[in-house]
Protein backbone atom coordinates (compact mmCIF):
# COMPACT_ATOMS: atom_id res chain seq x y z
CA UNK A 1 0.00 0.00 0.00
CA UNK A 2 1.11 3.55 0.43
CA UNK A 3 5.62 2.86 1.55
CA UNK A 4 6.05 6.87 2.80
CA UNK A 5 4.08 10.16 3.33
CA UNK A 6 5.79 13.29 2.59
CA UNK A 7 4.75 17.10 3.35
CA UNK A 8 7.44 19.36 0.92
CA UNK A 9 6.87 23.21 0.60
CA UNK A 10 6.96 25.28 -2.51
CA UNK A 11 10.84 25.06 -2.56
CA UNK A 12 10.98 21.40 -2.66
CA UNK A 13 12.41 20.95 1.20
CA UNK A 14 11.41 18.34 3.20
CA UNK A 15 9.28 19.33 5.84
CA UNK A 16 7.91 15.85 7.23
CA UNK A 17 8.08 12.46 6.05
CA UNK A 18 7.05 9.64 7.68
CA UNK A 19 8.11 6.05 6.04
CA UNK A 20 5.99 2.74 6.66
CA UNK A 21 7.79 0.55 4.24
CA UNK A 22 11.54 0.13 2.91
CA UNK A 23 10.62 -0.33 -0.92
CA UNK A 24 11.24 3.77 -1.74
CA UNK A 25 14.61 4.78 -2.68
CA UNK A 26 15.90 8.19 -1.58
CA UNK A 27 16.77 8.76 -5.21
CA UNK A 28 13.54 8.71 -6.08
CA UNK A 29 11.86 11.26 -3.77
CA UNK A 30 15.14 13.56 -4.81
CA UNK A 31 14.00 13.10 -8.38
CA UNK A 32 10.29 13.94 -7.58
CA UNK A 33 11.44 17.20 -5.45
CA UNK A 34 13.57 18.51 -8.20
CA UNK A 35 10.27 18.41 -10.38
CA UNK A 36 8.75 20.38 -7.72
CA UNK A 37 11.41 23.25 -7.49
CA UNK A 38 11.49 23.18 -11.41
CA UNK A 39 8.21 23.52 -12.37
CA UNK A 40 6.27 26.39 -12.09
CA UNK A 41 2.76 24.60 -12.22
CA UNK A 42 3.16 21.03 -10.73
CA UNK A 43 0.18 19.75 -12.22
CA UNK A 44 0.28 16.60 -12.79
CA UNK A 45 -1.56 14.35 -9.60
CA UNK A 46 0.72 11.00 -10.12
CA UNK A 47 4.58 10.87 -11.03
CA UNK A 48 6.17 8.07 -11.80
CA UNK A 49 9.96 8.07 -11.04
CA UNK A 50 12.68 4.87 -10.47
CA UNK A 51 9.52 2.31 -10.45
CA UNK A 52 8.00 4.35 -7.69
CA UNK A 53 4.49 6.10 -8.35
CA UNK A 54 4.45 9.48 -6.42
CA UNK A 55 0.95 10.93 -5.57
CA UNK A 56 0.00 14.13 -4.43
CA UNK A 57 -1.84 17.34 -3.51
CA UNK A 58 -1.29 20.84 -2.73
CA UNK A 59 -2.45 22.66 0.06
CA UNK A 60 -1.53 26.35 0.14
CA UNK A 61 2.07 26.49 0.58
CA UNK A 62 2.53 22.71 1.11
CA UNK A 63 2.52 19.63 -1.01
CA UNK A 64 1.51 16.33 0.81
CA UNK A 65 2.71 13.13 -1.42
CA UNK A 66 2.26 10.06 -0.90
CA UNK A 67 4.76 7.04 -2.38
CA UNK A 68 4.07 3.37 -3.28
CA UNK A 69 5.61 0.70 -5.21
CA UNK A 70 2.58 -1.58 -5.73
CA UNK A 71 -0.46 -0.94 -7.51
CA UNK A 72 -2.52 0.55 -5.58
CA UNK A 73 -6.54 1.74 -5.65
CA UNK A 74 -5.82 5.68 -6.78
CA UNK A 75 -8.57 6.95 -5.41
CA UNK A 76 -8.61 5.36 -1.68
CA UNK A 77 -4.71 7.19 -1.57
CA UNK A 78 -5.84 10.48 -2.64
CA UNK A 79 -8.95 10.12 -0.12
CA UNK A 80 -6.50 9.67 2.33
CA UNK A 81 -4.36 12.72 1.87
CA UNK A 82 -7.70 14.75 1.62
CA UNK A 83 -8.62 13.16 4.89
CA UNK A 84 -5.62 13.77 6.26
CA UNK A 85 -6.11 17.44 5.98
CA UNK A 86 -9.14 17.68 6.93
CA UNK A 87 -7.66 16.01 10.15
CA UNK A 88 -4.99 18.39 10.58
CA UNK A 89 -7.66 21.27 10.05
CA UNK A 90 -9.71 19.95 12.93
CA UNK A 91 -6.50 19.57 15.30
CA UNK A 92 -4.73 23.57 14.40
CA UNK A 93 -7.95 25.89 13.84
CA UNK A 94 -8.68 24.87 10.19
CA UNK A 95 -4.75 25.92 9.24
CA UNK A 96 -2.22 24.03 7.59
CA UNK A 97 0.20 25.17 6.16
CA UNK A 98 4.14 25.29 6.12
CA UNK A 99 4.30 27.33 9.48
CA UNK A 100 1.12 25.47 11.12
CA UNK A 101 3.56 22.20 10.11
CA UNK A 102 6.88 23.35 11.29
CA UNK A 103 5.19 24.06 14.78
CA UNK A 104 3.31 20.78 15.10
CA UNK A 105 5.38 17.96 13.68
CA UNK A 106 5.67 16.25 16.81
CA UNK A 107 1.92 15.72 16.75
CA UNK A 108 1.58 15.17 12.99
CA UNK A 109 3.83 12.34 13.42
CA UNK A 110 1.36 11.09 15.81
CA UNK A 111 -1.59 11.37 13.13
CA UNK A 112 0.11 9.65 10.86
CA UNK A 113 1.21 6.85 13.18
CA UNK A 114 -2.16 6.25 14.01
CA UNK A 115 -3.95 6.82 10.88
CA UNK A 116 -1.76 4.45 8.37
CA UNK A 117 -0.54 1.20 9.95
CA UNK A 118 1.90 -0.39 7.69
CA UNK A 119 0.85 1.89 4.79
CA UNK A 120 -3.05 0.85 5.05
CA UNK A 121 -5.97 3.19 6.48
CA UNK A 122 -6.46 2.57 9.65
CA UNK A 123 -8.50 5.16 11.70
CA UNK A 124 -9.00 8.05 9.99
CA UNK A 125 -12.14 9.50 11.91
CA UNK A 126 -11.24 12.99 13.96
CA UNK A 127 -13.43 12.51 16.54
CA UNK A 128 -11.82 9.31 17.60
CA UNK A 129 -8.20 10.39 17.16
CA UNK A 130 -8.61 13.29 19.58
CA UNK A 131 -9.73 10.40 22.41
CA UNK A 132 -6.39 10.06 22.65
CA UNK A 133 -4.05 12.03 20.45
CA UNK A 134 -4.03 15.57 22.77
CA UNK A 135 -3.18 18.78 21.86
CA UNK A 136 -3.66 22.93 22.33
CA UNK A 137 -6.13 23.55 24.94
CA UNK A 138 -6.75 20.01 25.57
CA UNK A 139 -3.78 19.35 26.74
CA UNK A 140 -3.70 22.02 29.12
CA UNK A 141 -7.20 21.13 30.51
CA UNK A 142 -6.08 18.03 31.53
CA UNK A 143 -2.41 19.40 32.74
CA UNK A 144 -4.68 21.38 35.21
CA UNK A 145 -7.19 19.09 36.36
CA UNK A 146 -9.72 20.72 34.82
CA UNK A 147 -11.67 17.59 33.25
CA UNK A 148 -10.84 14.18 34.03
CA UNK A 149 -10.44 11.63 31.20
CA UNK A 150 -13.19 9.03 31.01
CA UNK A 151 -11.84 8.39 27.73
CA UNK A 152 -8.78 6.47 27.92
CA UNK A 153 -10.43 3.09 28.80
CA UNK A 154 -12.79 2.68 25.71
CA UNK A 155 -9.63 3.47 23.20
CA UNK A 156 -9.70 0.27 21.74
CA UNK A 157 -13.31 -0.60 22.03
CA UNK A 158 -13.59 2.73 20.19
CA UNK A 159 -10.82 2.04 17.23
CA UNK A 160 -12.19 -1.46 17.15
CA UNK A 161 -15.48 -0.85 17.12
CA UNK A 162 -18.44 -0.73 14.29
CA UNK A 163 -19.05 2.70 15.27
CA UNK A 164 -15.78 4.27 15.38
CA UNK A 165 -17.23 7.99 15.08
CA UNK A 166 -19.44 8.23 18.41
CA UNK A 167 -18.33 7.26 21.63
CA UNK A 168 -20.03 5.93 24.10
CA UNK A 169 -21.15 7.97 27.17
CA UNK A 170 -22.10 11.00 26.46
CA UNK A 171 -24.75 13.05 28.71
CA UNK A 172 -26.55 15.82 27.63
CA UNK A 173 -29.40 18.04 29.90
CA UNK A 174 -31.20 18.86 26.36
CA UNK A 175 -31.81 16.56 24.04
CA UNK A 176 -31.84 18.37 20.43
CA UNK A 177 -31.20 17.53 16.80
CA UNK A 178 -30.77 20.04 14.00
CA UNK A 179 -31.19 19.25 10.37
CA UNK A 180 -30.20 21.53 7.80
CA UNK A 181 -30.93 21.23 3.95
CA UNK A 182 -28.76 23.61 2.24
CA UNK A 183 -28.93 23.92 -1.70
CA UNK A 184 -27.44 26.03 -4.65
CA UNK A 185 -29.31 26.42 -7.45
CA UNK A 186 -27.06 26.97 -10.78
CA UNK A 187 -29.22 28.15 -13.80
CA UNK A 188 -28.56 30.12 -17.03
CA UNK A 189 -30.99 31.76 -19.28
CA UNK A 190 -31.16 32.47 -22.94
CA UNK A 191 -32.07 36.45 -23.48
CA UNK A 192 -35.12 35.47 -24.76
CA UNK A 193 -36.12 34.26 -21.50
CA UNK A 194 -35.17 30.32 -22.07
CA UNK A 195 -33.94 28.22 -19.38
CA UNK A 196 -31.27 26.68 -21.13
CA UNK A 197 -29.21 24.72 -18.42
CA UNK A 198 -30.50 24.45 -14.72
CA UNK A 199 -29.29 22.12 -11.47
CA UNK A 200 -29.38 22.24 -7.74
CA UNK A 201 -26.09 20.82 -5.94
CA UNK A 202 -27.45 20.40 -2.23
CA UNK A 203 -26.68 18.93 1.02
CA UNK A 204 -27.90 17.96 4.54
CA UNK A 205 -26.22 19.45 7.57
CA UNK A 206 -26.66 18.19 10.77
CA UNK A 207 -26.00 18.72 14.41
CA UNK A 208 -26.35 16.38 17.18
CA UNK A 209 -26.53 16.60 20.86
CA UNK A 210 -27.83 13.72 21.56
CA UNK A 211 -26.86 11.44 24.65
CA UNK A 212 -26.18 7.34 24.72
CA UNK A 213 -26.03 5.76 21.57
CA UNK A 214 -29.23 7.04 19.10
CA UNK A 215 -30.10 5.90 15.85
CA UNK A 216 -31.31 8.46 13.74
CA UNK A 217 -34.27 8.31 11.09
CA UNK A 218 -34.32 10.13 8.06
CA UNK A 219 -37.00 10.13 5.47
CA UNK A 220 -37.37 12.75 2.15
CA UNK A 221 -39.94 13.27 -0.46
CA UNK A 222 -37.82 10.96 -3.20
CA UNK A 223 -39.94 9.98 -5.88
CA UNK A 224 -39.61 6.21 -6.19
CA UNK A 225 -41.19 6.19 -2.56
CA UNK A 226 -43.67 8.77 -3.42
CA UNK A 227 -45.09 6.54 -6.55
CA UNK A 228 -44.99 3.40 -4.45
CA UNK A 229 -47.02 5.19 -1.45
CA UNK A 230 -49.51 6.52 -4.31
CA UNK A 231 -49.03 10.44 -2.69
CA UNK A 232 -47.64 11.87 -5.63
CA UNK A 233 -50.06 14.46 -6.76
CA UNK A 234 -50.30 17.85 -8.12
CA UNK A 235 -51.73 19.65 -5.58
CA UNK A 236 -49.43 18.40 -3.10
CA UNK A 237 -46.16 19.34 -5.02
CA UNK A 238 -45.81 22.20 -2.68
CA UNK A 239 -45.82 19.65 0.61
CA UNK A 240 -43.15 17.56 -1.00
CA UNK A 241 -43.86 15.85 -4.71
CA UNK A 242 -41.71 13.17 -5.52
CA UNK A 243 -38.78 14.51 -6.90
CA UNK A 244 -35.68 12.79 -8.46
CA UNK A 245 -32.06 12.30 -6.43
CA UNK A 246 -29.00 12.30 -8.33
CA UNK A 247 -25.65 11.58 -7.50
CA UNK A 248 -26.28 10.91 -3.69
CA UNK A 249 -23.62 10.80 -1.09
CA UNK A 250 -23.46 9.84 2.00
CA UNK A 251 -21.44 9.87 5.32
CA UNK A 252 -19.97 7.03 6.36
CA UNK A 253 -22.59 6.80 9.25
CA UNK A 254 -24.98 6.02 7.09
CA UNK A 255 -26.71 2.59 6.59
CA UNK A 256 -26.79 1.84 2.97
CA UNK A 257 -28.70 -1.56 3.03
CA UNK A 258 -31.42 0.13 4.95
CA UNK A 259 -31.70 2.96 2.02
CA UNK A 260 -31.67 0.62 -0.92
CA UNK A 261 -34.48 -1.28 0.52
CA UNK A 262 -36.96 1.43 1.60
CA UNK A 263 -35.31 4.71 1.02
CA UNK A 264 -35.12 5.80 4.49
CA UNK A 265 -31.84 7.80 5.59
CA UNK A 266 -30.86 5.50 9.15
CA UNK A 267 -27.75 6.22 10.79
CA UNK A 268 -26.58 6.93 14.23
CA UNK A 269 -25.27 10.16 14.73
CA UNK A 270 -21.44 11.36 15.38
CA UNK A 271 -21.79 14.39 18.20
CA UNK A 272 -21.65 17.65 16.94
CA UNK A 273 -21.38 18.71 13.49
CA UNK A 274 -21.25 17.04 10.31
CA UNK A 275 -22.51 16.45 6.52
CA UNK A 276 -25.02 14.07 6.64
CA UNK A 277 -25.41 13.62 2.77
CA UNK A 278 -24.88 15.19 -0.79
CA UNK A 279 -27.10 15.41 -3.77
CA UNK A 280 -27.64 16.89 -7.05
CA UNK A 281 -31.19 16.98 -9.10
CA UNK A 282 -31.47 18.41 -12.51
CA UNK A 283 -35.19 17.86 -13.10
CA UNK A 284 -38.23 19.95 -12.60
CA UNK A 285 -36.17 22.93 -11.05
CA UNK A 286 -38.05 25.54 -9.16
CA UNK A 287 -36.11 28.70 -9.96
CA UNK A 288 -36.82 31.25 -6.96
CA UNK A 289 -36.55 34.36 -9.02
CA UNK A 290 -36.89 35.19 -13.04
CA UNK A 291 -35.54 37.98 -14.72
CA UNK A 292 -35.87 39.79 -17.71
CA UNK A 293 -33.79 42.29 -20.16
CA UNK A 294 -33.86 44.39 -22.33
CA UNK A 295 -31.30 46.56 -23.98
CA UNK A 296 -31.29 49.34 -26.82
CA UNK A 297 -28.62 50.82 -27.75
CA UNK A 298 -28.45 54.01 -29.01
CA UNK A 299 -25.85 55.07 -31.85
CA UNK A 300 -21.93 54.32 -29.88
CA UNK A 301 -22.54 56.66 -27.34
CA UNK A 302 -25.36 55.24 -25.00
CA UNK A 303 -27.75 52.72 -24.70
CA UNK A 304 -30.97 51.91 -22.19
CA UNK A 305 -31.26 49.05 -20.39
CA UNK A 306 -34.52 47.31 -18.50
CA UNK A 307 -34.25 44.59 -16.17
CA UNK A 308 -37.15 42.93 -14.65
CA UNK A 309 -37.01 40.78 -11.22
CA UNK A 310 -39.42 38.63 -10.17
CA UNK A 311 -39.74 36.32 -6.97
CA UNK A 312 -41.40 32.96 -7.78
CA UNK A 313 -41.81 31.41 -4.33
CA UNK A 314 -44.67 31.94 -1.76
CA UNK A 315 -45.73 35.53 -0.70
CA UNK A 316 -44.81 33.99 2.94
CA UNK A 317 -41.21 33.89 2.45
CA UNK A 318 -38.52 36.48 1.41
CA UNK A 319 -35.30 36.68 -0.44
CA UNK A 320 -32.11 38.17 1.97
CA UNK A 321 -29.04 39.90 0.12
CA UNK A 322 -30.24 39.89 -3.69
CA UNK A 323 -27.85 41.44 -5.74
CA UNK A 324 -28.14 42.00 -9.32
CA UNK A 325 -25.32 42.52 -11.31
CA UNK A 326 -25.56 44.32 -14.53
CA UNK A 327 -22.52 44.16 -16.71
CA UNK A 328 -21.74 47.20 -19.05
CA UNK A 329 -19.14 48.23 -21.54
CA UNK A 330 -15.87 49.13 -20.15
CA UNK A 331 -15.65 52.46 -21.53
CA UNK A 332 -19.32 53.47 -19.71
CA UNK A 333 -18.49 57.11 -18.51
CA UNK A 334 -22.05 57.67 -16.66
CA UNK A 335 -25.04 55.93 -15.58
CA UNK A 336 -28.38 57.46 -14.60
CA UNK A 337 -30.27 54.30 -12.89
CA UNK A 338 -33.76 54.34 -11.34
CA UNK A 339 -35.04 51.56 -9.08
CA UNK A 340 -37.92 51.37 -6.83
CA UNK A 341 -36.46 49.19 -3.82
CA UNK A 342 -32.88 48.78 -2.55
CA UNK A 343 -29.65 50.51 -3.91
CA UNK A 344 -28.09 50.64 -7.03
CA UNK A 345 -24.64 52.01 -7.90
CA UNK A 346 -21.72 52.03 -11.02
CA UNK A 347 -18.87 50.24 -10.26
CA UNK A 348 -16.32 50.87 -12.90
CA UNK A 349 -14.44 48.69 -11.33
CA UNK A 350 -16.32 45.61 -12.24
CA UNK A 351 -17.89 46.96 -15.45
CA UNK A 352 -21.84 46.58 -13.99
CA UNK A 353 -24.46 48.31 -12.15
CA UNK A 354 -24.84 46.39 -8.87
CA UNK A 355 -28.48 46.45 -7.61
CA UNK A 356 -28.56 45.65 -3.92
CA UNK A 357 -31.88 44.77 -1.99
CA UNK A 358 -31.77 43.40 1.41
CA UNK A 359 -34.89 42.37 1.43
CA UNK A 360 -37.09 40.70 -1.66
CA UNK A 361 -40.97 39.85 -1.32
CA UNK A 362 -42.49 36.76 -2.61
CA UNK A 363 -44.44 37.04 -5.80
CA UNK A 364 -42.82 40.48 -6.05
CA UNK A 365 -41.37 42.11 -9.26
CA UNK A 366 -39.59 45.35 -9.86
CA UNK A 367 -37.54 46.65 -12.31
CA UNK A 368 -34.55 48.62 -12.45
CA UNK A 369 -34.19 51.13 -15.82
CA UNK A 370 -30.66 52.65 -16.37
CA UNK A 371 -29.31 54.99 -19.37
CA UNK A 372 -25.17 54.57 -19.70
CA UNK A 373 -24.06 57.21 -21.30
CA UNK A 374 -19.88 55.98 -22.96
CA UNK A 375 -17.02 57.57 -23.72
CA UNK A 376 -16.22 58.04 -27.99
CA UNK A 377 -12.97 56.27 -28.39
CA UNK A 378 -11.26 55.96 -31.36
CA UNK A 379 -9.42 52.81 -30.54
CA UNK A 380 -12.67 51.11 -30.02
CA UNK A 381 -12.61 48.16 -32.88
CA UNK A 382 -14.00 45.10 -30.85
CA UNK A 383 -17.98 45.09 -30.42
CA UNK A 384 -19.24 44.41 -26.66
CA UNK A 385 -19.44 40.99 -26.06
CA UNK A 386 -22.08 41.39 -23.69
CA UNK A 387 -21.81 39.27 -20.75
CA UNK A 388 -24.73 37.59 -18.45
CA UNK A 389 -26.38 38.98 -15.58
CA UNK A 390 -25.16 37.96 -12.81
CA UNK A 391 -27.12 37.14 -9.46
CA UNK A 392 -27.15 36.61 -5.68
CA UNK A 393 -29.15 36.05 -3.47
CA UNK A 394 -30.43 32.99 -0.19
CA UNK A 395 -33.90 32.03 0.60
CA UNK A 396 -34.63 30.88 3.65
CA UNK A 397 -37.31 28.18 4.22
CA UNK A 398 -37.07 27.30 0.75
CA UNK A 399 -35.76 24.43 -1.67
CA UNK A 400 -35.45 24.65 -5.50
CA UNK A 401 -35.04 21.23 -5.99
CA UNK A 402 -38.59 20.33 -4.27
CA UNK A 403 -37.23 18.38 -1.71
CA UNK A 404 -39.03 18.13 1.88
CA UNK A 405 -38.71 16.69 4.55
CA UNK A 406 -41.40 14.05 5.78
CA UNK A 407 -40.05 12.79 8.95
CA UNK A 408 -37.36 13.12 11.55
CA UNK A 409 -37.19 10.84 14.16
CA UNK A 410 -34.84 9.60 17.11
CA UNK A 411 -34.84 5.84 18.84
CA UNK A 412 -32.74 5.44 21.84
CA UNK A 413 -33.56 2.62 24.71
CA UNK A 414 -33.69 5.57 27.33
CA UNK A 415 -37.14 6.83 25.57
CA UNK A 416 -36.03 10.44 26.45
CA UNK A 417 -37.50 13.42 24.85
CA UNK A 418 -35.82 15.24 21.55
CA UNK A 419 -36.22 18.90 20.64
CA UNK A 420 -35.61 18.54 16.76
CA UNK A 421 -34.97 21.43 14.22
CA UNK A 422 -35.51 21.69 10.71
CA UNK A 423 -34.38 24.29 8.01
CA UNK A 424 -33.75 24.90 4.67
CA UNK A 425 -32.17 27.01 3.01
CA UNK A 426 -31.78 27.92 -1.14
CA UNK A 427 -28.91 30.12 -2.48
CA UNK A 428 -27.00 30.58 -6.27
CA UNK A 429 -24.86 29.24 -7.40
CA UNK A 430 -23.41 30.17 -11.00
CA UNK A 431 -27.03 32.26 -12.20
CA UNK A 432 -26.74 33.57 -15.17
CA UNK A 433 -29.52 35.17 -17.26
CA UNK A 434 -27.70 36.62 -20.61
CA UNK A 435 -28.48 39.83 -22.20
Amino acid sequence: MISAVYFINLKGDILIFRTYRDDVSRPAADQFRLQVIAAREFRAPVKLYDNTTFLHIRHGNVYIVAATKHNVNTTMVFQFLYTLVEVMKSYFGGKVDEQTIQQNFVVIYELLDEMLDFGYPQNCTADTLKMYIIHGTQKTELLLGGKKSERAPNVPVQVTGAISWRREGIKYRKNELFLDVMEKVNVLVSSQGTVLKSDVTGSVQMRSYLSGMPECRFGMNDKLVMEKEGKSTVRNRRKGDGIAIDDVQFHQCVKLGKFDTDRTVSFVPPDGEFELMKYRCAENIRLPFKLHSNLKEHGRTRMDINVKVKSSFSNKLFGQSVVVKVPVPHHTSHCDIRIPIGKAKYEADQNAIVWKVKKFGGEMEYDMQAEVTMSSTLTEKTAWSRPPIEMSFSVPMFTASGLHVRFLKVLEKSNYQTTKWVRYDTANGAYLNRL
